[in-house]
């Protein structure tokens, strides 16, 4: 079954990442782009993932995952290389409503982590369903390699046109010819 692509809001959602190595860093480096609400449990870190902690002030755990750690939690990383773990935090967060990413285990995954390029307002995410992450990862760096600077700018343009001018289909005629000539400018 393919994934549901979804962008969710993250203010006010409480996140639980639990372990500390080289994947639970990288799923920290880009949990933290959307929010800083975000507790760390692990017995031991990478230092990488100890200096991102404390440049975020993030909450952490020093200390192994215990039954009912979860609770209070809206979304669940676990990026561990125990697979007895995953399984426990994933039987254990059955019936409620935390969503649970176990990272390289679909088996025990709500959603997964997309590929994703994230530039001022514009976030353009891409996944294989779990198949192939190394072909997302390339082909969000192709995507990275052709997206202009002036996106940013461009946006932020954007929105404060949406403020100013009323709704309605002469606005939606603007943005798209704006939006055309930005495109005819920079990638065609």
């Amino acid at each position: 079954m393919a994934y549901f692509p979804m962008f969710i809001d993250l203010e006010g959602r409480k996140v639980l990442v639990v372990g500390g190595g080289a994947i639970a860093h990288e799923k920290l480096e880009k949990l933290v782009q959307f929010t800083k609400e975000i507790t760390v449990i692990t017995p031991q870190m990478s230092i990488e993932t100890h200096t991102l902690i404390g440049e975020h002030c993030l909450t952490l755990y020093h200390r192994p995952y215990r039954t009912g750690d979860v609770e209070g939690f809206d979304i669940v990383i676990v990026a561990t290389d125990t697979i007895d773990l995953h399984r426990q935090i994933w039987e254990e967060t059955r019936n409620t409503r935390v969503l649970v990413n176990s990272v390289d285990d679909t088996r025990y995954c709500d959603f997964i982590f997309p590929s994703f390029v994230k530039q001022d307002d514009l976030t353009v995410a891409f996944s294989t369903g779990g198949a192939s992450p190394a072909f997302a990862k390339h082909i969000r760096r192709w995507f990275q390699n052709i997206l202009p600077d002036e996106v940013g700018d461009f946006l932020r343009q954007m929105k404060q046109l949406r403020r100013e001018l009323p709704k309605g289909k002469e606005r939606m005629a603007k943005f798209d010819k704006m939006t055309e000539e930005f495109f005819d400018k920079h990638f065609r």
